[in-house]
């Protein structure tokens, strides 16, 4: 019960700080295709949590997740002020919050899918799960980069902001390149952590 309680009070925060971040965006059309996975992700835990409730280190990537998500859809990837200040500091050309953003979407569903690779059994080897929860990583970063092709043939010059691409004529290649070091990375740092956390979920422990 205190797990429900806790849960339900971050998926309150996560979802009031959603609205803050739509009150004034720079682009609202941006906005909503930039954030519209927070509302679906909540909608999709929530129903899968009596049968299947992930561990409290995803729980917590994905609300991170979730605040990048949030600031690149309130400023747009290309203005967001983190990302202008690392700009700034380091003398890039251009606005690197959009990397920030795609490392994300490696890491986080990398993850995912690996738990929900060994939790369901659908895989016993952990080196397998690991090279399969990178491959469904990509898989999510090469989907993502068509939606936005398909957004930019929809727009014309109103994807712009979605795309925030900032004139690199490389930055779909660079994106997935992000996504897979981020799926990488998350292999290389949390299994362990994970794989503790998935044992107290079967023996019904702690992280219940």
């Amino acid at each position: 019960m205190a797990r429900a309680t806790r849960l339900l009070l971050l998926a309150a925060l996560t979802l009031a700080l959603l609205g803050v971040s739509g009150l004034a965006p720079h682009d609202r059309a941006t906005w909503w295709m930039e954030t519209l996975p927070i509302p679906i992700g909540i909608a999709v835990m929530a129903a899968t949590y009596r049968r299947f409730p992930l561990t409290p280190l995803l729980y917590g990537l994905i609300f991170c997740h979730a605040l990048i998500l949030m600031a690149g859809g309130a400023y747009t990837y290309a203005r967001v002020p983190l990302g202008a200040w690392v700009e700034a500091a380091f003398h890039l050309a251009r606005n690197p919050y959009d990397k920030l953003g795609h490392v994300a979407q490696g890491f986080v569903p990398a993850l995912v899918a690996r738990e929900i690779l060994l939790r369901q059994e659908y895989v016993a080897g952990r080196r397998m799960a690991a090279f399969l929860a990178v491959c469904v990583a990509l898989a999510i970063s090469a989907t993502y980069e068509l939606v936005e092709w398909g957004a930019a043939l929809a727009m014309g010059q109103g994807a712009d902001e979605f795309l925030g691409t900032q004139g690199d004529p490389w930055d779909t290649q660079s994106d997935m390149f992000a996504a897979l070091l981020g799926a990488i990375a998350a292999m290389l740092t949390l299994v362990r952590v994970q794989d503790r956390q998935i044992d107290a979920l079967r023996r019904g422990g702690a992280a219940r």
